[in-house]
């Protein structure tokens, strides 16, 4: 079983060497300091480690179980998910009127962070109910508040969001639920739903189901769509869990991965809903949801990636195999560790990069959803809407690939299932498909993310990368390792940006053909940002003799390795980005 060492010395690097968040002015980021930071992500790290990582395999491997219309998760899930409550950490960032800590989402992100890579299937749990109570807190009534947030809060009651059906995935608009009004002001709710993680399980008092439904007289497409409030139990006049409502699970999905949370068919036959926020608007109400998972999403990438990191590093640095080509490093012993074959190092220093910078990222990204919720800053809005099909996509795809990258470190025991490796690898895949497959984001990045408001946000990504590599490019330390890859790096992607806008709605198979690899190259550009940003800050504590020597030098040379090695990939995706339509749209459907 491997075992998972929370990073808490990068998170705190990246708080307070990075984004100094006690300098910054977005509310609630001065009472971060060092000593109160380092205390709660210790207790977070200790949580993962000592609780949800030891129960991760049973969950993989004994899963979840249906009886008599109840689901049972894993030995073990309910007893973590119970301190995970007990904890207080199922409402950091949430309002203190409801229950929460009203602490910054970059809080939340760190612990989740933490607790995705020591046991991602029993997190979701808690994923799925802070994105349902998100929605609530932000288009339900102040009844509805007052009922649903006290307890999605302190996680006595869970949630889920319903979109999918048998027909119909991507496509909301061929959705067929139905919501018929009654008298009393409530709807009843019928149909089916799938692929709904969490639906039914044993770890709370009540499950709070957002249902996407449609109204008798509801307009065709997603304009017709309304968001509704599902419980499991009916909530009595004293907000208690009082009838079951008619709701129930048809059966547990199968699933490649992810055994330890219970994906459901869920059936509603005339279920009591309540609507959320306005008729035929149900669409901008689950966007609240749907938006914050897909950013939970590419976090899920980068922390999987983490975990299988560790694990690959752990053997390669234990398991003797071979000599060093250029001299024995063990010569008391048979054969040298793996950590000294070149080809090992390469590809630990693949994984160890990415996890160190989408982690970056992911933080960054945090940040600016802060600035956007706590200083009403449309533009950082706007940059998040722009680097969430980023994120979701290509930290979730280069997250499996490290998974696989790790697994191969150990050969055939990667292969084999009591050694975990390929666990990771399962519970990573599915990352690039639910919350929107990768190929639909790309396609949402190039079709309506970058042109939005003329390209305003586009364009302020690059001012803010362009700025510090102006910032930097003349500092001796870094401006030739650090500051001029990245630059190369912005012009690649400004480059293809401009091969988009010439190719306009006049030739969008063109756009739409390149999307995916313009998705990555961008994706690229965001960590070689990260990576620079990492590597001007561990140079300026170096040189004032700041911290822990060790930590800061490996920063400048994992920061080195993604700038020569992984960085230079912008130019063969650009190649392929601008390759235009015909290699891929030339073949008729016969051809294939």
């Amino acid at each position: 079983m491997p075992h998972f060492t929370a990073p808490v010395d990068d998170a705190e690097f990246l708080l307070h060497d990075i984004f100094r968040v006690t300098e910054s002015d977005i509310p609630g980021y001065e009472d971060l300091e060092s000593d109160f930071t380092t205390a709660v992500l210790n207790e977070a790290g200790k949580l993962a480690s000592d609780v949800f990582a030891p129960i991760n395999q049973d969950g993989d491997q004994i899963g979840c179980k249906l009886e008599n219309g109840q689901v049972f998760t894993a030995p073990g899930f309910r007893e973590g998910f119970d301190a995970l409550r007990d904890g207080g950490w199922t409402g950091l960032d949430m309002p203190e009127e409801y229950g929460g800590q009203n602490l910054p989402f970059l809080m939340l992100i760190a612990v989740n962070d933490f607790l995705s890579a020591s046991n991602v299937s029993l997190i979701i749990y808690q994923v799925l109910t802070h994105g349902a109570a998100q929605a609530i807190l932000a288009h339900g009534t102040e009844q509805q508040k007052q009922t649903y947030l006290p307890k999605m809060i302190s996680a006595e009651w869970t949630g889920t969001m319903n979109l999918t059906e048998p027909h119909c995935g991507t496509d909301l608009g061929l959705l067929r639920t139905r919501a018929e009004p009654q008298a009393d002001g409530t709807y009843k709710i019928s149909g089916q739903k799938i692929f709904i993680s969490a639906g039914e399980h044993d770890l709370s008092d009540n499950i709070i189901h957002l249902v996407l439904a449609r109204l008798p007289d509801a307009p065709t497409g997603v304009k017709g769509i309304s968001l509704f409030i599902v419980p499991k139990y009916v909530v009595d006049e004293n907000g208690n869990p009082g009838e079951r409502n008619g709701v129930s699970v048809g059966s547990i999905e199968e699933k490649m991965g992810l055994h330890g949370n219970a994906t459901c068919v869920m059936n509603y036959d005339g279920a009591t809903g309540y609507l959320l926020g306005d008729a035929h608007k149900g669409m901008r109400a689950m966007f609240t949801m749907m938006n914050e998972a897909r950013v939970s999403t590419a976090l899920q990438g980068v922390s999987l990636g983490e975990a299988a990191y560790q694990a690959a590093r752990d053997y390669a640095l234990d398991r003797l195999q071979g000599r060093d080509v250029t001299g024995a490093k063990n010569p008391e012993g048979p054969a040298d560790p793996l950590i000294v074959h070149p080809d090992v190092r390469r590809n630990l220093l693949e994984q160890k990069s990415f996890a160190e910078g989408g982690r970056a990222l992911a933080y960054w990204a945090a940040t600016l959803i802060d600035r956007a919720h706590r200083n009403n800053d449309a533009e950082a809005d706007a940059l998040v809407s722009l680097l969430t099909p980023v994120m979701k996509g290509f930290l979730s795809d280069v997250g499996f690939d490290m998974t696989i990258q790790a697994q191969q470190i150990l050969g055939g025991h990667g292969y084999i299932e009591e050694w975990g490796m390929s666990q990771f690898a399962r519970d990573a895949r599915i990352a690039q498909i639910y919350e929107g497959a990768n190929g639909i984001h790309a396609l949402d990045l190039v079709a309506r993310k970058m042109p939005a408001n003329g390209g305003q946000a586009m364009r302020e990504f690059f001012s803010i990368v362009g700025a510090f590599i102006a910032e930097h490019k003349n500092a001796p330390e870094v401006g030739e390792a650090f500051i001029a890859p990245l630059a190369d790096a912005l012009n690649d992607l400004q480059s293809g940006a401009a091969y988009f806008a010439k190719c306009g709605m006049g030739d969008i198979n063109s756009v739409l053909s390149g999307s995916y690899d313009y998705m990555h190259l961008f994706g690229h550009v965001c960590l070689g940002y990260m990576w620079a940003r990492q590597a001007v800050a561990a140079t300026q504590a170096l040189a004032v003799g700041q911290g822990n020597p060790a930590f800061y030098k490996a920063k400048l040379k994992t920061a080195r390795f993604y700038m020569m090695r992984q960085l230079p990939k912008t130019k063969s995706l650009l190649i392929r980005s601008c390759a235009g339509a015909e290699p891929v749209m030339d073949m008729t459907a016969e051809e294939f």
